[in-house]
Parts: structure tokens; C-alpha cells; sequence
């Protein structure tokens, strides 16, 4: 009876119970609860089947679940009746990315582009997507696209931004600082321009935080009283931003209390490092797998030389699966657990890691400057030539520790020609870099010589 009575009042009742559905399923997301979210999110489309931002809300649950063919099924669906719907497109480069089809992925984010070269979010995702698939070189491309269709280049906020990752993401930490501070006030690209400039600010040379591996061998340039200082004044500089980011949801309040605690940890101050512990620790308590506060608590046991602490923080992360958003710190956590093997002679552990490292993210520089130094240690000079190649080719050849190393090898493998042509590399950017002139160049020159 009711429904005949109340035959226009019943779709408005479906509206709301849709929209009750998806409430409830967002505050699911933001507990973890991805389940919950999920059954509340197909319970939302029983009500309202053609509402495209639930239907965008559950393919992105799938998606962060790895259910990537339930991911591709609800994308599909929404494409059939919303064709132009960038949001969905996005998605199905994600899709095609994490199938490994990079050529794919990157022809739904260039469709995309087609249609709206200046579409800065799509442009920051393929950034991203272009470096995972080890194809960076193809970025300017894009950006020479997009500059030609904003009438303000240097002032956009979205260019800028995508700029500055492009920079970031190939060894030019300064010039990345210089463009994200342009985006730095922007409502929509203000935040996370603050979260890249903190983050470089606390680590500029993109080190494994807590590693040691390296930490023995470069040990003259790092405890220089200018690289200390230097150090010491971003810290400041990234405590000064931390006060400009404003979260709007609890897990971004959750991020800024990890990002306030990663710059305690980078004073390398006992005291603070052990407040920052505490800080990691109870968000791990009250939220189970939180991979950004398990990775932080290992950091600060590696810090504090807690060894054992820090590998079993470490090796709870490695069994999770990958997932995009906790994907930055999944990579170093691989990579600082790698460190703590390569530590302990645990080689065929640590390239098991680095391995998975570069499945995930092809020019993953670190990941090849350890592949080289285990190579290096095992006197295989030419496999270590090789993996120091690739970090020299994805650091863009700006980085001269790595610079070094790979001279060095090249002039072990009998390469003398190669090693001298990288020692003019490095010198014609670093004159002074230690050692490099006498323990390589010269001796490089002279077996050529006889």
C-alpha cells in the first residue's frame, strides 16, 4: 500500500539509502575496514546503479586490495556509460600498469592528454607511472605539451608541480624544491607540494634513512661539517613547512604526525629519534599493518643500532602485498631491509628484495646501486658494472657517488676508456670529488698507456 501511495517518494528513498551506503563505506575506507567498504558500496549501487562516483569509490577499493580484474569489471562498466570519464580512464592506466602492460597504460593516460594536454593530474600520474616503467626520458615530451597549452607556465600551479616531480624524480632535488615552492600556496596542489618539499628537505640525496651499507663507505663526504650543516638547515626549513599543512581527513592527520616524527628522526637526535619511536609505535597499535608507522619504527631501531628491532618491523612489512598507496614506503622498506642483509652476508636474500623493488618501480636507483655493490663484493665486476650503469642512467647521471663506483668498476672490468669517460663526467660537475682523479682516472690513463 505504502508503495502505491508513495510511488515519487520511493526513488528519493533510494537516493538517500544510496547515499547512507556510501557514507558509511568512506568512513570503512578510512578505518581500513575495506570489506565493510566494499559490501557498503555495492549496497549503495543496488539503490542508484548508474552513480559514477560510487561506482569510482569501489573500483578504487578494488584497486587498493590488488582485486585488479574486480577493478577492471566496475571500470569497464562505468566506461560503457561514461566514455570521457577521466577519473576511470586514470584507473585503467593503473590497471594496465600493474599488469605490466606499460604500453597500454600509458595509451589511456596519452588519450587522456589528447583530449586535455594541460590536465595537470593526469600529467602527475603519468609522471609517476612513466617512472615506474623506467621510461622517465619520455616525460619532457608531455610537459612541452602542456606548456604550450597554459597561457602561464611559469606561474601554473599544476605545472609547476608536475614539473618539479619530473626533477625530483631525476636527481635534481634543488630545481625540484624551486618549482614545488611555486605550487606551494595553490588549494589544489599546495599540500602535496609541501609533503615533496618536506620530504626532500629530510632526505636530498634519496639515502636509505637507517641504512648502513653505504653509510661505511662514504663516510669522509657525509661527516663533512658542510654536508652536517647543510643537513641540519633543511631540517629546519622542512619544520617550517610541516606548520603549512592543513589535513582536511583523519588519515591525513595521521600523515602530518608521521611527517612531524620522520623530522625528529632526521636531527638524529637520541632523544627525538626515541619520541618519534613512540609516535610510530601507537599508530601501529591502534591501526593493524600500517605500513608508513612500521617502516618509521624500523628507522628508528636502525638509528638507535636496534638491529634485530628494526628487521622484524621490516620482514611483517615484506609479507604484505603491494599496494599504490603505501607504495614509497614499501620500496624502502625492501630496500633498508636489503641493507640489514647485504649487512649480514645475506646476499640471495637482499637481490630476492631488490628484485622486487624493481618489478614494482624500474628505475629505482637504490635498488641497482645495492645489485652493484653485492656484485662488486663478489668481484664480479662486469655484472657490478652493469647494475651501477643502470643507477648511473636513472639518477640521470647526477648523482657522483654513484658516478664513482661505476668508474671504478668499469676500470676493474679492463673498461679503461669508459672509466675515464665517466671520471670527466663527474669532475666537470664535482672538481673536487675525493679519490676520484687518483684511484681511478689516473690509473685508467695509465694501462692505457702500456
Amino acid at each position: 500500500r505504502v508503495q502505491l501511495e508513495q510511488t515519487d517518494s520511493v526513488p528519493t528513498q533510494k537516493q538517500l539509502a544510496a547515499e547512507i551506503c556510501a557514507i558509511i563505506a568512506k568512513h570503512a575506507t578510512d578505518q581500513r575496514d575495506y570489506e565493510k567498504a566494499i559490501k557498503f558500496y555495492k549496497e549503495a549501487l543496488v539503490y542508484n546503479e548508474n552513480d559514477h562516483k560510487v561506482m569510482l569509490e569501489l573500483a578504487q577499493l578494488y584497486l587498493a586490495q590488488d582485486d585488479i580484474d574486480a577493478c577492471q569489471h566496475q571500470c569497464a562498466i562505468l566506461l560503457k556509460s561514461d566514455q570521457d570519464n577521466d577519473a576511470a580512464t586514470m584507473m585503467m592506466a593503473d590497471l594496465m600498469f600493474r599488469k605490466q602492460d606499460y604500453d597500454q597504460a600509458v595509451f589511456h593516460f596519452q588519450q587522456l592528454l589528447e583530449r586535455k594536454p594541460d590536465n595537470f593530474m593526469t600529467l602527475s600520474r603519468l609522471i609517476d607511472l612513466l617512472r615506474r616503467a623506467g621510461k622517465l626520458e619520455d616525460v619532457p615530451r608531455f610537459l612541452d605539451m602542456a606548456e604550450k597549452h597554459t597561457s602561464r607556465p611559469a606561474s601554473e600551479p599544476g605545472f609547476n608541480y608536475c614539473k618539479g616531480l619530473y626533477l625530483w624524480y631525476t636527481g635534481e632535488p634543488n630545481d625540484a624544491l624551486r618549482h614545488f615552492n611555486k605550487a606551494r600556496k595553490d588549494s589544489d596542489w599546495g599540500q602535496n607540494a609541501i609533503y615533496n618539499m618536506i620530504e626532500i628537505c629530510m632526505n636530498p640525496d634519496n639515502d636509505t634513512v637507517g641504512g648502513e651499507v653505504f653509510e661505511n663507505l662514504d663516510g669522509d663526504v657525509r661527516n663533512s661539517t658542510e654536508k652536517q650543516e647543510s643537513e641540519q638547515l633543511a631540517v629546519m626549513t622542512a619544520e617550517k613547512l610541516l606548520k603549512e599543512l592543513k589535513p582536511q581527513t583523519i588519515q591525513g592527520h595521521v600523515q602530518l604526525r608521521i611527517m612531524e616524527s620522520c623530522c625528529l628522526m632526521a636531527t638524529k637526535h637520541k632523544a627525538n629519534v626515541e619520541r618519534a619511536l613512540g609516535v610510530f609505535t601507537e599508530i601501529a597499535t591502534a591501526e593493524k599493518d600500517h605500513i608508513p608507522a612500521l617502516f618509521g619504527m624500523a628507522t628508528a631501531y636502525m638509528i638507535l643500532k636496534q638491529t634485530p628491532r628494526a628487521r622484524n618491523q621490516l620482514k611483517r612489512i615484506a609479507k604484505l602485498n603491494w599496494n599504490a598507496i603505501d607504495a614509497e614506503e614499501l620500496e624502502k622498506s625492501w630496500l633498508l631491509l636489503a641493507d640489514v642483509y647485504i649487512q649480514s652476508g645475506k646476499f640471495d636474500m637482499a637481490v630476492e628484495l631488490l628484485k622486487r623493488c624493481l618489478r614494482h618501480n624500474k628505475s629505482c636507483c637504490k635498488a641497482y646501486e645495492y645489485m652493484g655493490y653485492i656484485m662488486e663484493k663478489e668481484q664480479s665486476y662486469r655484472d657490478a658494472a652493469i647494475n651501477y650503469e643502470m643507477a648511473w642512467k636513472y639518477c640521470n647521471q647526477t648523482n657522483p657517488t654513484i658516478g664513482y663506483k661505476l668508474a671504478f668498476n668499469y676500470l676493474k672490468a679492463k673498461r679503461y676508456v669508459d672509466a675515464i669517460d665517466i671520471c670527466h663526467k663527474v669532475l666537470g660537475a664535482h672538481p673536487n670529488y675525493p679519490k676520484m682523479r687518483k684511484d681511478i682516472l689516473d690509473k685508467a690513463r695509465a694501462a692505457l698507456r702500456s
